[in-house]
């Protein structure tokens, strides 16, 4: 793949910021663009699973970058330049489906609106309002086989909905999922587990029991039944599917145990057991960081 138009485009962008309204002006110092555009320029090696930095923002709600190295090690923090103090949660996404990280996502403020935010194209727009009933917010990737990556939200009474994503971003209507996901106490996943080029996600319930749930590539029924992965999984109090940190074409998780250490599970690409012995890659202090994306 000829990397060159995507590196000019990258370069370009940091010309422009994005105004509340969603209109692109010229910057006149640093701004989220710039920003972008070294994202861009340092983006992640081709594979078969997507690749994302790892974002947080922490308890004043400024943002910040840790891109993965290329042997899967978190480089030093980047301020991420942005201000988030009434953002509820937050998911990063492959928009154009080709598995580098554009700077795309969408975000949830405490008041319910969901937000569209794609620097590189000079977007910041709303897309979405009245989410506030939802305790859980992301995006796997494609669950209805149009390739643009979906929202699931799960709501105070347990029930799971899928939102469709369009071309340009917009969601579709919610369509149900399904009831009794309030019994988890975490839901994520980003992108194919098991080696079947479908959408999975994983779930932690209440004992500390981690499932699998398959994807069908199927939006109707996006799920098969769950399998167990493990036990022993309430020694952490976050669990982010991550994509594929490490440049191996497996999708990976990250989890921050009690004491603010993280950890990453590689993923094996096998649904019998898709995630290897852990391996700590931050020590503590991850914390501090209330949002994690």
């Amino acid at each position: 793949m000829n990397r060159l138009p995507r590196l000019a485009a990258a370069v370009a962008a940091a010309a422009l910021v994005v105004t509340a309204a969603g209109a692109a002006v010229a910057d006149d110092g640093p701004g989220r663009s710039a920003l972008t555009a070294r994202k861009k320029l340092a983006r992640a090696l081709p594979g078969d699973a997507p690749h994302f930095p790892l974002e947080v923002v922490d308890g004043s709600g400024k943002d910040f970058t840790y891109m993965w190295g290329v042997e899967g090690k978190l480089e030093p923090r980047m301020d991420g330049l942005l201000d988030l103090p009434k953002l509820r949660a937050a998911t990063q996404v492959d928009s154009d489906a080709d598995n580098y990280y554009d700077g795309d996502a969408y975000y949830l403020t405490t008041d319910g609106k969901v937000i569209l935010d794609k620097p590189l194209d000079g977007v910041r727009r709303q897309v979405a309002s009245g989410w506030g009933a939802y305790d859980t917010f992301f995006s796997p990737g494609d669950l209805g086989g149009a390739k643009q990556p979906d929202i699931l939200a799960r709501d105070g009474q347990g029930v799971l909905w899928l939102y469709l994503a369009k071309a340009d971003g917009s969601l579709t209507g919610k369509k149900k999922v399904g009831p009794g996901w309030g019994q988890y106490t975490q839901i994520t996943g980003k992108g194919d587990l098991t080696g079947d080029g479908k959408t999975d996600i994983v779930a932690r319930d209440k004992d500390g029991v981690l499932w699998l749930y398959k994807g069908t590539g199927d939006w109707t029924k996006p799920f098969a039944g769950r399998t167990r992965i493990g036990g022993g999984w309430n020694q952490f109090n976050l669990l982010h599917g991550a994509g594929d940190t490490d440049f191996d074409g497996r999708t990976d998780l990250v989890a921050r145990d009690k004491s603010g250490a993280l950890w990453r599970y590689k993923g094996t690409g096998k649904a019998s057991a898709p995630f290897a012995a852990k391996e700590k890659i931050g020590n503590s202090g991850w914390n501090q960081y209330r949002i994690v994306y």
